[in-house]
């Protein structure tokens, strides 16, 4: 953990040196890293027969988890909408 907060603190010392000159080309190289990292965590997934063997689980708890925060949102922000527009304070 300690090595994760070093890089983090190097990496923003680094930000802040750099925070005047144009930095367009470190955010595709970002953006790059970050599709071969997800490319990378999706073989891993699929190499473990545990997590494919939970893969029914999995689906059914993510579509509840799904179907319960878009509710949810819709919900709060209606309620949000509505008490706004009548002038009250949120």
């Amino acid at each position: 953990m300690l090595i994760i907060v070093s890089i983090m603190l190097c990496g923003i010392g680094l930000g802040y040196l750099l925070r005047g000159r144009n930095t367009a080309a470190i955010s595709k190289i970002i953006t790059v890293l970050i599709w071969a990292l997800l490319f990378l965590l999706g073989i891993e997934v699929g190499t473990n027969p545990k997590i494919i063997g939970g893969l029914q689980n999995l689906g059914v708890e993510a579509l509840v988890l799904t179907i319960g925060g878009s509710v949810g949102s819709v919900l709060a922000s209606w309620w949000l909408w509505n008490h706004v527009s009548k002038g009250g304070k949120a």
